[in-house]
C-alpha cells in the first residue's frame, strides 16, 4: 500500500507513523522507569562511540510479543531521530512465531507487512519507509545466526527469559526493561485494546531512549 511519506530530519517515513511518534508523550514515563531506560541509553551512546554501531537483541521466552515490538520500534526511533548504525534484533529461549495481533496493532498503527510462504514460523517484512530496508521479524533463539554473537547489549524484556537465561554469550552489557504480556488478554473482548495499549507503551519508551542519544 502505498502511502504518505514525510521527512524527520533525514528519514522519510509513513506519515501516519510520523504522526504516532509525534504523538507519543515521553514525559508520562515516570521517573524510575526512565532510569531503567538510561541504561540502555547509556549504551547506544557508549557503543556508537567505541564500535561506530551499536546492537540490540531484545530477548523474551517465546519471542512472539514483547521482544518483537520493542524491536521494531526501537530501530524505528533510532530513525526517527537519524541515529546512524543502529542495529535492532530479537530472540527468545524458545521458537514459536509472531503472534497474529502484533502484526495486526502494528498495521494499526501505521506499519505495512508481507509475508513469506505460509508456514509455521512465517516470515514478515514490515516496512515503515520508503527509502529504509523492511525490518525482519520471524521468531528465534536468542544465538540465531542471524543476531550479533558479540558486541551488543541484551535487553530482558520479560522476567521468565531474564531468570532462565541468566547468562548471554558474546554481550557486553545486560539490561532489564520488562512488559507485561499483553497474551494475558487473549481470546478477551480486550484484547485489541491491550495490544494497541503495550505496543504504545513500548513506542513512547523506545522514543525517550533515542531521544537522549547524543552520538549522532
Amino acid at each position: 500500500m502505498l502511502q504518505a511519506l514525510v521527512v524527520v530530519k533525514s528519514i522519510a517515513m509513513f506519515l501516519p507513523i510520523k504522526n504516532f511518534l509525534d504523538g507519543l508523550d515521553v514525559d508520562s514515563i515516570p521517573l524510575s522507569r526512565k532510569r531503567e531506560l538510561d541504561q540502555l541509553t547509556n549504551y547506544v551512546n557508549e557503543s556508537l562511540n567505541k564500535h561506530q554501531k551499536a546492537q540490540l537483541t531484545f530477548i523474551c521466552t517465546h519471542n512472539s510479543r514483547r521482544s518483537h515490538l520493542c524491536q521494531i520500534w526501537a530501530q524505528i526511533a533510532a530513525r526517527f531521530y537519524d541515529v546512524p548504525d543502529v542495529h535492532c534484533f530479537s530472540g527468545g529461549t524458545e521458537t514459536t512465531a509472531v503472534y497474529p495481533k502484533v502484526l495486526d496493532t502494528l498495521k494499526i498503527q501505521g506499519l505495512d507487512f508481507t509475508q513469506k510462504k505460509k508456514k509455521d514460523n512465517p516470515k514478515y517484512y514490515l516496512e515503515y519507509s520508503e527509502v529504509m530496508p523492511p525490518i525482519t521479524a520471524f521468531s528465534k533463539l536468542f544465538d540465531h545466526k542471524e543476531n550479533p554473537t558479540e558486541n551488543f547489549v541484551a535487553v530482558m524484556t520479560c522476567d521468565h527469559a531474564s531468570e532462565n537465561c541468566p547468562f548471554i554469550p558474546g554481550a557486553e552489557k545486560r539490561v532489564g526493561i520488562t512488559y507485561l504480556d499483553p497474551k494475558v488478554s487473549d481470546s478477551t473482548p480486550e484484547q485489541e485494546a491491550v495490544y494497541e495499549e503495550r505496543s504504545t507503551q513500548i513506542a513512547t519508551e523506545m522514543k525517550y531512549v533515542f531521544s537522549n542519544v547524543t552520538t549522532r
